[in-house]
């Protein structure tokens, strides 16, 4: 018995339902039969549309990832291939790479997949006829208001995705970016963490970063630049700073902190009362400014035991028995006599008897 019928047997105060007749319930059953026939291409097209667009999205989307995928194994190939190597020691961290890279790709998938059902949801739309003006109108709007509003913020985003992609500094690396300077604990898309040499940890914006030093990829050159006396025979400083070099590259650690021979590089500077010999040498990244001091300590204690002086030491002892007696006398003066024609010049004018009057 249907619902109405309950109702109004409940209610005696309703009227009564009009019976519906035979010839009008078939009327009602064409017309649903006509508008069905009508519009059932209208829905098979947009059915069909409807699935084309997912299929192709989901095609596409699968296949974009599937190449990111080879492509980032393909970047861990290469990097364990130099691995071990002269060049992966000097340029190649393959582990830290193998991490960068699987972030980039990450990061390129999720921006593929939401690029790609992005552009089929609004084919979606389209396909249901909905104007899509208004929308894209709106998210125009919206893209400059947070484009000016925040657009420090997206500066920043911006430098840091490059700097991620382009692997200018990692966790650990001792770099000098401008505002600031020291050993990076933390990297984000937009800020950088240092830690100074004093314990400090600086705060860094990747869009305020216009110039990074790294001190930490590749190669660090120690430089040390020794003075002495322009007498002393080159030959014999050569010879003496050569054994030194020689001494420090067999030495535990300095032979693994070496990354190649110590130069002399010659002469940097000829003066009156010194020359400045160069010497330089390539180190592991991080570690001339102790390879430096040590090579500072040899020298001197080398020059020591051969006898060669370096500027800026005690100065010679002076044999007093050959020191010449007249040297600290000073010499006569021609003012010394009253009757020197410089002294009577240098005598004032007596002054006349009229002149007192």
């Amino acid at each position: 018995m249907p619902l109405s019928a309950v109702l109004a047997a409940d209610d005696p105060a309703a009227p009564p339902e009009a019976p519906v007749s035979l010839d009008e319930a078939a009327r009602h059953a064409e017309d649903a039969a006509g508008w069905v026939e009508q519009n059932w291409s209208t829905w098979l097209n947009t059915s069909l549309r409807i699935a084309l667009i997912l299929v192709v999205a989901l095609v596409l989307r699968m296949l974009v990832r599937r190449a990111l995928t080879k492509l980032i194994a393909r970047m861990n190939r290469s990097a364990q291939a130099v691995e071990g190597t002269a060049l992966g020691g000097l340029l190649v961290n393959a582990e830290r790479r193998r991490q960068r890279s699987e972030a980039i790709g990450s990061v390129l998938r999720s921006v593929a997949s939401f690029v790609i059902l992005g552009t089929a949801g609004l084919m979606i739309l389209g396909a249901f006829k909905i104007d899509l003006a208004p929308l894209l109108a709106s998210a125009g709007v919206a893209g400059v208001a947070i484009g000016f509003g925040a657009r420090n913020l997206v500066t920043d985003f911006l430098s840091g995705v490059f700097m991620i992609m382009e692997d200018q500094y990692g966790v650990g690396d001792s770099v000098d970016a401008g505002v600031a300077s020291g050993e990076v604990i933390e990297v984000g898309l937009r800020v950088t963490k240092l830690r100074g040499d004093d314990g400090e940890i600086w705060y860094v914006r990747n869009g305020e970063i216009k110039r990074i030093g790294n001190l930490s990829q590749g190669w660090a050159t120690g430089t040390v630049d020794v003075a002495v006396r322009p007498s002393e025979d080159l030959e014999r400083v050569r010879s003496v700073i050569g054994e030194v070099a020689e001494e420090i590259a067999k030495s535990e650690p300095w032979n693994e902190q070496l990354w190649g021979p110590v130069e002399i590089l010659g002469l940097t500077e000829v003066l009156l009362d010194s020359m400045t010999i160069r010497i330089s040498a390539k180190t592991m990244p991080g570690k001339a400014l102790g390879v430096e001091r040590e090579l500072r300590w040899r020298i001197k204690q080398a020059f020591d035991a051969a006898g060669i002086r370096i500027v800026g030491g005690l100065p010679q002892a002076v044999d007093e028995a050959s020191a010449d007696p007249s040297a600290g006398v000073a010499p006569p003066s021609a003012l010394a006599s009253p009757t020197s024609p410089q002294s009577l010049a240098a005598a004032p004018i007596p002054q006349g008897p009229n002149l007192a009057k």
